[in-house]
């Protein structure tokens, strides 16, 4: 009766204690800061989803690239995904973070070690002879995580292996929308070359017919200078294209994990699909992009990491056992006359640190603080992506439509210019400024149609992967 009695205080103090623990380690966060999630896109009709975790699944990230129909660039985008650098850097390190968190989480359990020696020693003071003793045994030690300490960290862990497992997602989606904006641009830039060589040889026949006439004095030498100069302008452009599709084809090499030296993309006509954006774009749009994920799971871990910095204010208990042999000969290790054993429980409490553990809460309270502004911030970049490539294919779709009208135009002008020159109406000063009208507006066509390309896959990799 009397030892309950006597113990009944230090109960009383371990119950107050966990409630202090359990009050500690519990860190509610704000998240009055986070943008309200709008009611619908600005560039086009549908609703959005609230700004929830997302789960640790790629939501709609599948083969989006083969929405375009392109051979070749399914064949790029897929080696990209297996061999690029950063996706592989990536991939490092969430073997590494995955590591980390069986590292902490093994912290919870039990540690068991064997050992055996061997110790030659004397008493000078007695004069005893120097003696030899031989053990062996086994000790075991495990921690008590009485305020959480332990799970907290393992949990914090964890998180940090999921923010990682969406950063290499991410980081997957960044590649192969690189890729595919990088191969649909040489494919842009193919077609605008042969816009361009066709035009260039069409000057050259139009020199060789000029220079005949100069020299039969149907035309003045004048003639022959304008179509000249015509010939070598059209020539250093048709240079400048094939040294930007160089360029470009490099670029495919070293995302695809390739030496560009090596490496090579034949020409050929562009016939790739430009896909039909739906009516409404999802609305999971929070949901489905890793970089969201990444950022929401990093901010849980810096959460956690908040509660397990105020588990330092609060005392450890760690239980050890160890048990074995010890004899003066290896022939007796094991007689039962030899054996020992022991049993023990720490109890630990910093009392004075000079602020270390203050200091450790407030750092990670600064992290917490960090963790949710980068979390606003992929937020808010979430929505300017979608709104910036959605507000780029409505003014595209309509500039296209434009241009078009503009080509139409400057062929007829072409045209009209061309007749009215082989009937000695017009110099041939007017026929040059009619084709060169219609060269420049055909290559803006074809931007404006890359550029539609382009911004396809940019709304592609702004929702996440998809809008399936």
């Amino acid at each position: 009766m009397n030892r309950l009695i006597s113990s009944a205080p230090a109960l009383s103090l371990l119950f107050a204690a966990l409630l202090l623990a359990g009050c500690a380690t519990s860190t509610p966060l704000d998240t009055s800061s986070v943008p309200a999630t709008p009611a619908a896109f600005k560039e086009q009709a549908g609703s959005v989803a609230a700004a929830t975790p997302a789960s640790g699944e790629a939501v709609g990230q599948g083969v989006w690239w083969s929405v375009f129909a392109d051979p070749v660039l399914n064949q790029l985008v897929e080696q990209a995904s297996r061999n690029n650098n950063s996706v592989q850097v990536a991939a490092g390190r969430l073997l590494q973070a995955r590591a980390i968190a069986r590292q902490t989480d093994a912290s919870r359990a039990p540690q068991v070690g064997l050992g055996a020696g061997v110790t030659r020693q004397s008493n000078t003071d007695t004069g005893h002879v120097p003696a030899t003793v031989v053990s062996a045994g086994a000790s075991l030690s495990y921690e008590v995580d009485l305020f959480g300490k332990l799970a907290g960290a393992s949990n914090a862990a964890s998180l940090d292996a999921a923010s990682r497992e969406a950063l290499l997602r991410s980081t997957r989606l960044l590649v192969q929308a690189d890729v595919a904006q990088t191969y649909l641009s040489l494919r842009a830039l193919d077609a605008e070359r042969g816009l361009v060589n066709s035009t260039l040889q069409a000057y050259r026949n139009t020199l060789r017919l000029t220079e005949v006439r100069f020299r039969e004095g149907d035309v003045a030498e004048l003639d022959v200078a304008r179509v000249r100069s015509e010939v070598a302008s059209t020539e250093s452009e048709a240079l400048a294209l094939d040294r930007r599709r160089a360029e470009l084809e490099h670029a495919v090499a070293v995302l695809v994990g390739e030496v560009a030296s090596t490496f090579q993309i034949a020409p050929v006509e562009w016939a790739t699909a430009l896909p039909v954006i739906p009516a409404g774009v999802p609305s999971s749009v929070l949901v489905r992009r890793p970089d969201i994920a990444a950022a929401q799971t990093t901010l849980q871990a810096a959460q956690a990491r908040v509660g397990v910095a105020k588990t330092a204010w609060f005392p450890s208990i760690s239980l050890t056992a160890t048990g074995g042999y010890a004899a003066p000969e290896v022939g007796d290790l094991f007689k039962l006359s030899m054996r020992s054993w022991g049993i023990g429980a720490l109890l630990s409490l910093p009392i004075l640190d000079g602020g270390q553990r203050e200091a450790g809460v407030q750092n990670a309270n600064a992290e917490l603080d960090i963790a949710l502004a980068n979390y606003r911030e992929q937020i808010l970049v979430a929505f300017r992506d979608v709104e910036d490539q959605l507000s780029a294919l409505r003014l595209l779709a309509e500039q296209s439509e434009a241009q078009s009208r503009s080509v139409a135009s400057s062929s007829r002008a072409t045209l009209l210019s061309d007749t009215r020159y082989r009937n000695g109406f017009v110099s041939q000063l007017e026929l040059l400024d009619a084709q060169r009208s219609e060269l420049r507006n055909r290559r803006q066509a074809l931007q404006v149609k890359a550029a539609q390309y382009l911004s396809t896959v940019g709304l592609i990799r702004a929702l996440g992967g998809g809008w399936a």
